[in-house]
């Protein structure tokens, strides 16, 4: 069984050795949501597809958007959850506990960080160069834990990678953030090598080592035996992440659809009703006679079903604490909500898939995204692996400094290219396309 006072810790992963002095009120969990907003990275996200392309005379969510109000429900989600096992372990005053809400916000700014240009298309297009193009070749130079790392590469694992990874020039440690932010993060706590059905994991092979030591420092249960994948439990608190990120992309991904007219007020209206039981329903409709704006009445139908859907995931997370600490709670929260919201979101689900990820726009930008990432990725492992011809010498000097584009490892040099790629914005990818293909020259 895992324990509220060893899992919520203000201790620093890569600053094990040294305290430094504060000279503010913040708390530690605090300092790290403020590392996180303030960073390139996350000021990034601005320029990366969530769903729909980005925006032109309709405004749509891109990653950073999405981030900041999963953030904001996380937050809600860790407030209620903190008051709630609070009031249920009186004895848990002087710990952290009280502080979760901080953890599971910075780790909702934090869950997208890592994902590549062009949503997950531009996953898919890194997973198949090597798994069905050009990538093939370079199997026979890798470990079998290499190479999964590769064909089932992870936004979620290169998340954790960008928050740990000693990139040159930068200080030990990455962002320095707290083990309980990191842990947090890591949605499916396990390599490459024991990846679920859908091909998820949390940590490459080259963070393995990384996971490790913040589970073992937070007394994360292991799953693995020895000479298995290494498999741990899920820190107790992603399951609110988790649940803060799928509440905001259903049902805000509905509200942009309505926007573009992909659905129609009433198919809109219908299936955010759904979530309501008549009387509520009823509460509503006298609302909307203060509200007669179409759009406005869906924010505030929207604005009900976060509501009601955060008060239900906090009302599953406090009665399973205990399966949660002792790692036999299965599935997400969501899955666990009264029959009447749970039904009403999987109907979201399949109307979304049917008439939201698969429209023409979604599906253009995703054909586009993954021409581009696939031809960056051919161009400049190339580059990588063979460095002393004349074309690769101008590639790689575009490459920022703090890649190290020098190992002789073919495993961390393509990685190195993949951290070079993963965090370009769309519209930096497009350009640099561009200019390779001769299409784009510099103004002069």
């Amino acid at each position: 069984m895992m324990n509220w006072k060893q899992l919520i810790t203000n201790k620093r992963f890569g600053q094990e050795s040294r305290h430094e002095e504060r000279k503010d009120d913040r708390n530690e969990f605090h300092r790290d949501y403020d590392r996180l907003i303030f960073s390139a990275p996350f000021r990034r996200l601005q320029n990366k597809t969530q769903v729909f392309p980005l925006p032109g005379s309709v405004f749509v969510h891109n990653r950073l958007t999405h981030s900041l109000e999963v953030a904001s429900v996380g937050r809600s989600l860790g407030n209620n959850c903190a008051e709630r096992l609070l009031q249920k372990h009186p004895e848990l005053q002087d710990s952290h506990l009280s502080e979760i809400s901080y953890i599971v916000t910075a780790a909702c700014l934090a869950h997208d960080m890592g994902n590549p240009p062009f949503g997950h298309s531009g996953e898919r297009a890194i997973s198949t160069y090597f798994s069905e193009r050009e990538g093939k070749a370079l199997k026979s130079e890798l470990t079998d834990e290499q190479w999964n790392d590769l064909i089932h590469y992870e936004g979620n694992a290169n998340a954790f990678r960008l928050l740990t990874h000693q990139f040159k020039g930068r200080r030990p440690g990455g962002f320095v953030m707290t083990y309980s932010t990191l842990a947090s993060i890591v949605k499916y706590p396990f390599s490459s090598s024991a990846t679920t059905k859908n091909g998820k994991f949390g940590f490459f092979e080259s963070e393995k080592d990384d996971y490790t030591k913040i589970a073992e420092e937070l007394g994360i249960i292991k799953l693995s035996k020895e000479g298995e994948p290494l498999r741990f439990v899920r820190h107790p608190l992603v399951y609110l992440v988790e649940a803060a990120d799928d509440i905001c992309y259903e049902i805000m991904d509905l509200e942009d659809a309505h926007k573009l007219k992909l659905l129609s007020t009433e198919e809109t209206q219908e299936l955010l009703f759904n979530f309501f039981d008549e009387n509520e329903k009823a509460k509503i409709r006298e609302r909307f006679k203060e509200v007669t704006d179409t759009n406005e009445q869906i924010v505030y139908l929207r604005a009900c079903v976060i509501s009601l859907l955060t008060s239900a995931c906090t009302d599953v997370f406090v009665d399973n604490e205990e399966k949660i600490l002792s790692g036999t709670f299965e599935g997400c929260l969501l899955k666990h909500i009264p029959e009447r919201p749970r039904l009403a979101y999987e109907q979201c689900q399949k109307v979304a898939f049917a008439k939201i990820y698969r429209c023409k726009d979604v599906v253009d930008i995703e054909l586009a995204g993954f021409k581009i990432i696939s031809t960056l990725i051919q161009l400049l492992i190339e580059a990588e692996t063979h460095p002393e011809k004349a074309y690769s010498k101008i590639l790689l000097e575009r490459i920022s400094e703090q890649y190290s584009i020098d190992s002789d490892n073919v495993y961390d040099k393509i990685m190195t290219v993949l951290d070079y790629i993963s965090g370009m914005t769309d519209v930096f990818a497009l350009d640099l396309y561009r200019k390779i293909n001769g299409n784009s020259l510099p103004m002069v």
